[in-house]
């Protein structure tokens, strides 16, 4: 099976002062050990850099730019990165027209686009209520690091 990671989970994977850095880290040797795939998309990797860069006050990691520089490749290396693709877009469109998604969800959205436009069987997210909706509709597999054995 093959897995979006979303960027809480790339957060946690290398911010090691994180509470969940030990459960992200098991997490991912688990899926990995077991065959799956892990990707990532210029969607994750950009939402990574804005939570990482932004300060700890507004709800950031705080990490100065060098740092999230430095970690991009990192991320690139370590799972198999996803292109944008205008097939990408129309799936986005059809998803809030279908699943009635408004507001700051349609992010999320073309989350499930980039899912189903390449072929992937679901998501590794801290943000399991936000993907529901998707689980049984659009028979995206919503996982959470703490729930991988």
């Amino acid at each position: 099976m093959s897995y979006l990671l979303d960027a809480n989970v790339l957060l946690r994977w290398l911010e090691t002062s994180d509470p969940r850095h030990t459960r992200v880290k098991a997490a991912i040797a688990a899926l990995e050990n077991q065959g799956h795939t892990l990707h990532i998309t210029p969607q994750n990797v950009i939402e990574f850099w804005a939570v990482a860069s932004r300060p700890t006050a507004d709800n950031g990691f705080g990490w100065d730019l060098p740092r999230c520089d430095a970690a991009v490749p990192l991320l690139l290396a370590s799972f198999e990165f996803l292109p944008d693709t205008p097939a990408i877009f129309d799936e986005w469109w059809r998803l809030v027209k279908v699943c009635g998604v408004s507001g700051v969800q349609v992010h999320d959205t073309r989350l499930v686009a980039v899912i189903k436009t390449h072929g992937l069987d679901g998501i590794l997210t801290f943000n399991t209520r936000h993907f529901r909706r998707f689980e049984i509709g659009e028979g995206i597999a919503v996982i959470d690091p703490a729930t991988v054995k």
